[in-house]
């Protein structure tokens, strides 16, 4: 699969002013509910209404979904407000359905994602289908694997692609629910740069206060669109309901949002000097999470040492890493004298944090 101008078609003849956005509940409950949150979105920034149909869960016993009924409410949703309709599908049974229905886009989840079986057998069932088609990122950080995934659909003559970036599991606690690892989302970019890639920032932060810093990040780093999950009443939504926002904050977040545009001769260069500077920004808030870690097991080794009444400095030990790390940095293109002066400072923050402990 080869990078092309094509593949930003279907996106292209949306002919939109702003970013796409893909909003709708994380799951349909009701008809009702299905309506409404679509009424209140009708004449929003919201060209694709969601909603979850059927709802793989971590574990059995929670609500997975109305299953194939809700398609009906969806169809309705769309008769009455004109917004095209989208939905994930995890099997060709799925497929079959949805399109039985004249769902517009599918969108295929994360736990399928990291299967080629699953992907393959949606792909065999969309083959030469004239909907658009997206892949969410697969749960753990694989970039071959996502790839793959959209190569498997390039090859059932499926022209509308595009990518859904909405973070990766980690067994570590953060303020994330999926930490984003943008660095793999931006070399998916670098290498397709005509491949739609939307953000789910609902599914990366989990929590709904942070999805406008999310959503602000991905159109800072380029990205096509949001997809952000969006229900009349989050507090009491049947699934992810920390993590939903209302239609009346969904319109808020679009108006706060920064969005460049074009409007000079060097709009070009601007553009691409902007996406590389939110490309060390992201680096850059990675590099002082890192260090945050790193201090912290310097503390747990403080407390080791005040158990065993052991020296805070180990001079051999540490001219052990600094001989490794200039090693390390050179065939990174760093200089000895930028690792010497890197390293000794966070040698002696760890020192002090240690200090501290055998103190207190």
């Amino acid at each position: 699969m080869e990078n092309s101008k094509e593949m930003r078609g279907w996106l292209n003849d949306l002919q939109l002013d702003h970013p796409l956005v893909i909003a709708g509940p994380c799951s349909a409950e009701t008809e009702e509910q299905v309506l409404k949150i679509a009424h209140e979105l009708k004449d929003t920034d919201v060209t694709y209404f969601r909603a979850g149909i059927w709802k793989p869960r971590t574990r059995p016993g929670n609500f997975e979904g109305v299953g194939a009924l809700g398609l009906k409410w969806l169809q309705k949703a769309k008769e009455e407000t004109g917004m095209l309709t989208a939905t994930e599908v995890a099997n060709a049974a799925h497929v079959k359905l949805a399109l039985e229905h004249d769902i517009d886009l599918l969108w295929i989840g994360a736990r399928s994602t990291v299967s080629p079986f699953i992907v393959q057998e949606i792909a065999d069932a969309l083959k030469g289908t004239d909907k658009v088609v997206l892949v969410k990122n697969p749960v753990n950080p694989d970039l071959s694997l996502w790839l793959g995934g959209i190569e498997r659909l390039y090859s059932s003559d499926i022209k509308k692609l595009g990518v859904i970036h909405r973070g990766f599991s980690t067994y570590e606690k953060t303020k994330y629910r999926n930490i984003p690892e943008w660095q793999l989302a931006i070399e998916l970019q670098n290498r397709f740069p005509d491949l739609p890639l939307i953000c789910d920032p609902s599914h990366i932060t989990g929590k709904r206060d942070m999805i406008f810093d999310v959503a602000q990040t991905a159109l800072d780093l380029n990205y096509d669109g949001l997809m952000i999950e969006t229900h009349n009443d989050p507090d009491n939504a049947w699934s992810d309901a920390s993590q939903q926002v209302t239609p009346q904050r969904l319109v808020q977040i679009m108006q706060d949002l920064k969005i460049r545009k074009e409007s000079d001769a060097e709009a070009e260069y601007n553009n691409k000097l902007g996406m590389l500077r939110a490309q060390i920004d992201v680096i850059d808030n990675g590099l002082i999470d890192t260090l945050g870690k790193r201090m912290k097991i310097s503390d747990e080794i403080g407390a080791l040492k005040k158990q065993k009444n052991v020296a805070v400095l180990q001079s051999k030990r540490w001219n052990e890493i600094l001989g490794r790390m200039i090693l390390e940095g050179q065939e990174r293109g760093l200089s000895e004298e930028f690792i010497l002066k890197m390293f000794k400072a966070i040698h002696q923050e760890s020192i002090n944090h240690q200090e501290k402990i055998l103190k207190a």
